[in-house]
């Protein structure tokens, strides 16, 4: 009997849109809007330590969980700007891109047969990720205008098969961000279930306006049930460097993980380190980026991402 080719797992995916519109792009000489690539340098400051660390002979596997010192750079910088707590060791996981990350999370805690709520339009990874996970995407789409959540109809897409509800701010692709009403609606429709929650924030230095920036890490009553997401690829400039983390609680760190040493384990380990360097010495990088430089009068500076909370 001649070998068949099996069905597809993934019926409704093809090349991703990025590809497609990055090859027109360059087919054609175009302006490439269809992927975020940035059109200025990565910080000489970044390039430079990780040539450094290069030189110093971290080129071989970083330790799965990502290596200590930028786990604990992540977590300075989570108390720095959120006032969170966060234990490096136990909560902070470096992954391979924001993707991973997100991938990663969702194969922890979703169950075949289970459904996952998606505020759309959103990130094309999420319903692949959905599915291959043999759960189901259950879309509530933003308001086309202004692309603000309406929550009642969150709510009412709620069912007992409910797993996880995914939450993008900034938002990719329209910029639109939570407000605080925004985080205590959220915990409000939360309290009370066994809903996890992926908060993707890979955005989350890029907010203007003099608007701050809700992390997930800032509202304690909904951290405990989160797997907050974010890279670094958007913060400095380098989006083919592919290095992101996730922060969770203890018990949902040890499930992601699970998935995380099984799908790349570990993640470029110089890159890593030189990460690590800039969050320690270089805090205004983000601070200054857009989400956190703020001046509330013409002689007043902000000395932290904390000091706009």
């Amino acid at each position: 009997m001649p070998l068949q080719t099996p069905s597809t797992k993934l019926p409704r995916v093809g090349t991703t849109i990025f590809t497609v519109m990055s090859q027109l792009a360059a087919e054609h000489g175009a302006v490439n809007l269809g992927q975020g690539f940035p059109d200025f340098a990565v910080p000489q400051r970044l390039v430079d330590e990780l040539d450094a660390a290069m030189r110093a002979g971290h080129n071989q596997y970083a330790p799965m969980t990502g290596v200590p010192v930028l786990r604990q750079a992540i977590a300075g910088k989570a108390l720095r700007c959120y006032g969170a707590q966060v234990d490096p060791d136990a909560e902070v996981t470096v992954t391979s891109g924001a993707t991973e990350a997100i991938f990663n999370a969702i194969h922890a805690v979703v169950r075949p047969g289970e459904e996952v709520v998606v505020l759309d339009p959103a990130y094309d990874c999420y319903e692949p990720a959905i599915d291959l996970a043999g759960a189901r995407a259950v879309h509530v789409p933003l308001d086309p205008l202004t692309f603000a959540v309406d929550w009642e109809r969150v709510r009412a897409a709620i069912t007992p098969k409910t797993r996880l509800l995914m939450i993008n701010s900034p938002h990719n692709p329209s910029g639109a961000m939570f407000s605080a009403d925004d985080m205590q609606a959220l915990a409000g429709l939360l309290r009370g279930t066994g809903i996890l929650l992926i908060s993707d924030e890979v955005y989350e230095h890029i907010v203007f306006d003099g608007r701050r920036h809700e992390s997930v890490l800032r509202w304690p009553e909904l951290r405990e049930r989160a797997f907050v997401v974010s890279s670094f690829g958007k913060t400095y400039h380098c989006t083919g460097w592919k290095i992101g983390y996730a922060i969770a609680p203890p018990a949902l760190s040890a499930e992601f993980r699970k998935v995380h040493q099984y799908n790349v384990f570990c993640t470029f380990a110089p890159a890593q380190h030189a990460f690590a360097a800039m969050i320690r010495d270089e805090p205004e990088h983000d601070e200054q980026l857009g989400a956190f430089y703020y001046r509330p009068s013409a002689t007043a500076s902000a000395s932290s991402c904390w000091a706009r909370g």
